[in-house]
Order: structure tokens, then sequence, then C-alpha cells
């Protein structure tokens, strides 16, 4: 499971339908809907917060939006109808992180996308992160 600090609009196709999926069973996970991944990593930063469904449910608004830009058609109904203005730190080196891991995987996957990706100089995080100064996230496996 992998979800991006990264602005959904730098992913490839490939890479918002596995985040889509991914951000759906991450939702499945906060809610108790699933018995899987019940501690993996990728969610600590959700659970650190009060309303963690309602953040999660923020998360696959906007990667719902850039699927509406792009003209897929992923179902907005299942996102989880809670709703809120609330936002997650996250700092600067996880974005870095997040952006050299993500370039790496896209090379491969990806080349035109790749290239187009090189062309942006500061790469955006995703509208539910408050970027700020910092490292990599204890949560990271580096």
């Amino acid at each position: 499971m992998r979800l991006w600090s990264l602005h959904p609009e730098h992913l490839d196709p490939r890479g918002l339908v596995a985040l889509w999926r991914e951000g759906l069973l991450a939702q499945a996970v906060l809610t108790g809907e699933t018995r899987g991944y019940r501690h993996h990593p990728q969610l600590a930063r959700f659970r650190a917060q009060p309303t963690p469904v309602s953040l999660i449910a923020e998360y696959l608004r906007a990667v719902h939006i850039e699927s509406v830009r792009r003209g897929y058609r992923f179902d907005a109904a299942r996102i989880a109808q809670d709703a809120t203005s609330g936002r997650i730190d996250v700092a600067q080196g996880q974005i870095e992180f997040e952006w050299n891991h993500f370039m790496k995987k896209l090379e491969a996957r990806a080349p035109k996308w790749y290239a187009l990706q090189l062309e942006t100089a500061k790469p955006l995080a995703h509208p539910l992160f408050r970027v700020r100064p910092g490292g990599v996230a204890e949560w990271e496996r580096v």
C-alpha cells in the first residue's frame, strides 16, 4: 500500500488507478471493514489524527477530482461521507523521499510520463497535506 503525499496530478495513469484502489483499501481498514493491512505503516499518519475516516475520505476526494479531470470513471459513491476541513502535516523531507522513490518507479514503467515529470521544478503535495520543515517520516520504510 502506498498513499502518496504527492499530488495525484503527478501520477501516471497506472499509478493513479493504483492510488484509488489503495486509498479505498485504506478507507476499508480505517472503517473496520477488512482484516488485512490493519497495521500497515502508511496508515499511521491517518490514525494519529482525531478523525482518520474523514481524512482518508478527503484524500480520496482529491484523487477522484484528478480522475475526473482525466476523464476516468472512478466511483465517488465509494468514498465515505465523512467530511472535514482538517489537514495533515507532512515533512518536506518526506515529499522529497517520495518524489525520488516515485521517479525511480516511473522511469521503469512509464518513460514518457517520467520525461514530463522531469520538468517539474518542485513536486506538489496532495491537497490533504500541509508541508512543514522536517525529514522522512518515522513510519516510512527507508
